[in-house]
């Protein structure tokens, strides 16, 4: 039993799996945070945006 452990400890065939996992999971973690940090200032730039293509459609229509 004890060589099994000794075996399974030195086996690094399932690492550069982990190794995806976690880039992968950072990855997400920072757009997440890009998302939740920017998300006010998205909105209201978007409202902004609105309001002058609103008033530059009354203008010429």
């Amino acid at each position: 039993m004890l060589d099994w452990f000794k075996r399974i400890s030195r086996d690094e065939d399932g690492a550069i799996t982990v190794e995806w996992i976690v880039l992968t999971a950072a990855m997400v973690g920072i757009a997440v945070a890009m998302v939740t940090m920017t998300g006010d200032h998205l909105i209201a730039m978007e409202d902004k945006a609105s309001t002058q293509i609103s008033s530059l459609a009354d203008q010429y229509y």
